[in-house]
């Protein structure tokens, strides 16, 4: 454990290069995945992800079951810089509990979580691809540069101001009422279709109930309204250790407003879980002011070329006047 909190330390500690957010013609969605996006929803603009999902839940060991639903709301907030946004996270699940010796009601906040992201490389920035009008294979073969992600770091702080009995600990084991949480984001897009988006994180730092976590999906457009996506998503911690997949799709209401719907399942039985639930995302967008960015003028070299060539320009059109 103490090596990952060191490469999280020295990841954090390098990845010091600035670039610019991106704000889309279209709402840019976490949902109805699970992971989060580099680029932020841009500068002044306001957007909400909610979902309600059922859940149920089956223990093959302990001989106990639960089903009920889970809503969830997430508030993303363009601030300051293009590149940076503000997240908050809740999630609260309400279900009924059933064992031989137990029949109960449990209900709370499952996840209370505030941060913030920070777009630190877009690989497109002052790149400008320029179609080659001679060849339809240049223009549609593989480009090596997709390979390189979008990269942005989060970090954020975990609440638990309450008895939380969504948690897999012993009875003796309380969790601590504010944890950090770091993580790191890529994203790549394949074409025009295609995004990959993986993250890593290490939540709970510090405490017996951290773990170390990973989101990866792969979305895929179909149209210009529809789009599906695939993604697993594992767990490493001290108390809990899984895996889970997901798959659903997403519908493009209108440029501001995505509906979504989802399935997901783990790997075990200890316990087996399955969801299945709907979403809906808004953005506020009014305040939103373009931001323009200068591009590169190009190496010193060519600065000293251009400018050499202005003046021998500038020599000859005096020669001819004169």
């Amino acid at each position: 454990m103490k090596s990952i909190q060191a490469l999280f330390i020295l990841i954090l500690g390098i990845t010091s290069q600035i670039s610019f957010g991106q704000f889309t013609d279209e709402i840019n969605s976490n949902r109805p995945g699970r992971s989060m996006m580099a680029f932020s929803v841009g500068k002044s603009v306001f957007q909400t992800e909610t979902g309600l999902h059922y859940v149920n839940e089956d223990h093959n060991t302990l001989d106990y079951k639960a089903s009920g639903f889970m809503a969830e709301f997430d508030i993303r907030w363009g601030l300051f810089f293009e590149q940076l946004e503000l997240i908050a996270e809740f999630q609260y699940q309400n279900d009924n509990y059933t064992s031989d010796a137990l029949d109960k009601n449990r209900s709370a906040l499952k996840k209370t979580l505030f941060g913030a992201k920070y777009l630190i490389y877009d690989p497109f920035k002052n790149y400008e691809e320029k179609p080659n009008l001679y060849s339809w294979k240049a223009n549609h073969r593989f480009k090596w540069r997709q390979l390189i992600p979008a990269v942005a770091v989060y970090g954020g702080a975990n609440l638990n101001f309450s008895d939380n009995p969504f948690n897999f600990a012993p009875v003796d084991v309380e969790e601590p009422k504010v944890s950090p949480k770091v993580m790191i984001i890529a994203q790549n897009h394949f074409g025009s279709r295609w995004v990959l988006v993986t993250n890593v994180a290490y939540n709970k730092i510090g405490s017996d109930f951290a773990s170390i976590d990973y989101i990866v999906t792969l979305t895929r457009g179909f149209n210009a309204k529809w789009s599906g996506f695939i993604e697993n998503q594992g767990y490493m911690g001290n108390y809990y250790s899984d895996g889970l997949l997901r798959m659903g799709a997403a519908y493009l209401f209108n440029k501001d407003m995505q509906i979504d719907a989802s399935i997901g399942k783990n790997i075990k039985n200890t316990p087996s879980l399955f969801t299945g639930g709907i979403g809906f995302s808004w953005r506020f967008t009014k305040n939103y002011k373009e931001v323009k960015i200068e591009k590169d003028n190009g190496s010193k070299m060519d600065k000293k070329m251009k400018k050499k060539g202005e003046k021998e320009a500038k020599k000859r059109k005096d020669a001819v006047e004169e």
